[in-house]
């Protein structure tokens, strides 16, 4: 991509003033428009240093409401972002829908800088290059329109520029990095030897949902004005594109394999049994035995830096409650973390549904408990309608994607399927609603999803075979005894976390 282009492309400063005026006008025009539109667009600048970027980026967003964008200069990471998955300190910058966000460097320059320099690097960048393409793409399937500009210059240019900086530029550059590692600073001066990481990474990446613009950045002004008219035409083309009518409106980068209908194996569910019981004396010594295994892997977790995700889903009343319980009781307290999934909030609700749970994803060493989790998607939002067809489809893709980048990360994932039949169900529904004490958990949203059973039946039975992959297998654990599901759950969970540490 980077061969051949043209440096000698140049504008006069007149022309320029007078474009300029033009086109800011333009894009102040167009911000105003996305936002009713609620279109989320990201712009990602990256390029050589000294290839003018700031001040590119600089005239552009003098042209845009300040209430309406946010601006992100992503340098080395900070201790918490680095205990964390790498793609994640970005999912948590995407902006809202109908907001803009401006990447001063991005996910881009950093998986050249962390990657690179490791035992097997090419191997961690094309694991890096595909993380990165998994969440474009998810994010420009959920609308968000992304616009990537590359500002490119000489070698000779480049050497000139460092050459001709002064001693003020000089020492702003490196005190902007002096806390970094050797290898970013190294990134600023070896042209020669980054320049086949970049052209990689350009022709990785380059996708339709998000291609690259390539910027002959040799001459500032005429950079400046080609990223404006970039910008325009793909945001004029993302509004033309949200005002169609439902019956015009096409798919914008079809995905024939998130659309594909896979035929189903036989019934998961049903041949799962439920009689199985376990009586007090043998309950009460498992739990023990378990829960001191537990609380001594928790320790082995955080020793040897692995984080531990735990989903927790299954019918209502099924006893999640009462497992997430028993499976932090004897936990250290300091490492552990529960996050109860309900209805997303106002702020939720204008991300990526997958937004949300970026926070929660749990720094090396610790753990995080999801009581209900991601699988909302293909479960609720999908038979409540709070999402379309195409929508919950893609999802099955997106989540396995997701949890692929968890485990790459070295994040133990373990997934739970509560299982109970109908009439257990209705006995321990109309138990909370008779007991003063329990009758808070019964709600009326409760018993109208009971009214559904046989539609979350198909919809979970599918989720269970589509989600389920090597890394991140489900369990289903058979709960219409309480006490089978907890030590079911206890056992399973100390039995992976053995196998996985002695890796």
């Amino acid at each position: 991509m980077l061969e051949k282009v043209d440096f000698s492309k140049t504008i006069a400063v007149s022309e320029y003033n007078k474009s300029e005026k033009v086109l800011k006008y333009k894009i102040g025009e167009l911000q105003r428009k996305a936002w009713d539109l609620k279109i989320p667009v990201i712009l990602v600048f990256e390029g050589w240093h000294v290839s003018g970027m700031a001040e590119d980026i600089n005239r552009f967003i003098l042209s845009l409401d300040p209430r309406g964008y946010s601006f992100h200069t992503m340098i080395r990471p900070c201790y918490e972002e680095h205990l964390k998955p790498f793609i994640v300190r970005f999912w948590s910058r995407s902006p809202v829908k109908g907001n803009i966000a401006i990447f001063d460097r991005s996910w881009y320059s950093r998986s050249i800088i962390e990657c690179l320099g490791k035992e097997k690097s090419e191997e961690e960048m094309e694991k890096c290059l595909e993380e990165i393409n998994y969440f474009e793409r998810q994010l420009a399937d959920d609308g968000y329109l992304i616009i990537k500009f590359f500002l490119h210059i000489s070698e000779k240019e480049h050497k000139e520029r460092f050459k001709n900086l002064d001693k003020d530029d000089l020492r702003f550059i490196f005190e902007e990095y002096e806390k970094e590692a050797r290898q970013d600073l190294d990134f600023i001066h070896n042209y020669n030897e980054y320049l086949p990481f970049v052209e990689k990474l350009l022709e990785k990446t380059d996708m339709p949902h998000a291609p690259w613009t390539i910027v002959e950045a040799n001459d500032r002004n005429f950079a400046t004005l080609k990223i404006m008219m970039t910008a325009i035409q793909e945001i004029e083309a993302s509004i033309e594109q949200a005002t169609r009518t439902p019956s015009e409106k096409t798919l914008k980068y079809l995905d024939l394999e998130a659309k594909e209908t896979l035929q189903l194996n036989s019934s998961i569910l049903d041949n799962i049994d439920l009689s199985k019981k376990m009586d007090v004396d043998e309950y009460k010594k498992s739990k023990k035995l378990y829960q001191q295994k537990l609380a001594a892997l928790q320790y082995d977790l955080f020793k040897k830096k692995r984080a531990l995700v735990v989903v927790f889903e299954g019918w209502d009343a099924a006893g999640k409650g009462g497992d997430i319980y028993r499976f932090v009781e004897n936990l250290n307290p300091r490492l552990y973390r529960v996050f109860p999934v309900g209805s997303p909030n106002d702020v939720e609700r204008t991300h990526h549904y997958l937004w949300r749970f970026c926070e929660a994803i749990p720094k090396a060493g610790h753990i995080t408990i999801f009581d209900r989790s991601w699988y909302g998607r293909v479960m609720v939002e999908r038979i409540e309608g709070f999402c379309n067809e195409e929508e919950w489809k893609r999802a099955y893709r997106e989540i396995n994607e997701f949890e692929e980048i968890l485990t790459r990360s070295g994040v133990i994932v373990l997934k739970f399927w509560l299982h109970i039949d109908k009439e257990t169900q209705l006995k321990r529904f109309n138990n909370r609603q008779f007991d003063p004490e329990k009758k808070w958990k019964i709600t009326a949203e409760d018993w109208r999803n009971r009214g559904r059973w046989d539609d979350y039946k198909i919809a979970a039975e599918e989720m269970l075979q589509k989600t389920s992959t090597t890394n991140a297998q489900w369990i289903i654990v058979e709960s219409n005894d309480k006490r089978y599901s907890r030590i079911k759950v206890l056992k399973s969970a100390t039995e992976a976390l053995e196998k996985e540490l002695k890796k």
